[in-house]
């Protein structure tokens, strides 16, 4: 508790208030592994996306000559995804009055980076969201727990406007679908550290409804997949 008090004593002194949304409070820590993790994991999956479109293990001159496109879907699609993800449990905590701020994780961030330059794995847990305070109880820790996932549904549905467009901004809508869908019913896995465990010990309706919705969600889009004029080629 000690040490956790002295954390927040920090978080307020160094604490940053966003004005155009005085319920969000930051810090210039927070700021900096944000935007490291966000370019990390849009890099990673930049990676991945060579090894699909190479159906090999891209060379140094691959990633130096053909990484842009890949790279703008990335930080567009998984960069944007993880944030709002993170922020949102961050709000929903902080308006239960708890400290919330977002830590990355370095090892993981390079392990990261190695298994999908290497073997074209893509695994990412670059930090999360460090909550300390505040009247938690089981709701308030189902709601903080449900909010990530649900941003990822939202941001879903927001991605399928672009899938009657053409090019990259085709393709950012096709990878924005498929990576919120993929990050909203992996995080409601009902157990362990996943935000599903918390949401189905406080309401199972909402869990059982949520992931419903989001299956549903998922067969549209690949119903839509199906449709010839809707495919367009890759980038």
């Amino acid at each position: 508790m000690e040490k956790g008090q002295k954390d927040f004593e920090k978080y307020h002194n160094d604490a940053v208030r966003i004005r155009s949304i005085r319920s969000i409070r930051t810090s210039n820590t927070e700021l900096l592994h944000i935007l490291i993790s966000w370019f990390a994991v849009s890099y990673a999956f930049a990676i991945l996306l060579m090894w699909f479109k190479l159906n090999t293990k891209p060379t140094s001159e691959d990633l130096l000559n053909g990484i842009f496109n890949p790279l703008v879907i990335s930080l567009s699609t998984v960069g944007i995804s993880f944030i709002v993800h993170e922020m949102s449990h961050k709000v929903v905590a902080q308006r239960f009055g708890s400290w919330a701020e977002f830590r990355m994780s370095p090892f993981m961030l390079v392990l990261m980076l190695i298994l999908v330059y290497e073997f074209g794995i893509l695994f990412a847990a670059p930090g999360a969201v460090m909550i300390f305070g505040g009247s938690v109880g089981r709701r308030e820790s189902g709601r903080i727990s449900l909010a990530g996932p649900l941003s990822n549904l939202l941001l879903a549905l927001v991605f399928f406007t672009l899938l009657s467009e053409t090019g990259i901004l085709y393709e950012i809508g096709r990878y924005g679908v498929i990576i919120n869908i993929t990050l909203a019913l992996f995080n409601m896995i009902p157990f362990s550290v996943f935000d599903g465990r918390k949401v189905w010990a406080w309401n199972k309706i909402i869990y059982i409804g949520f992931v419903i919705t989001t299956i549903l969600l998922l067969m549209v889009f690949v119903a839509i997949q199906l449709i010839p004029s809707f495919t367009q080629e890759p980038f």
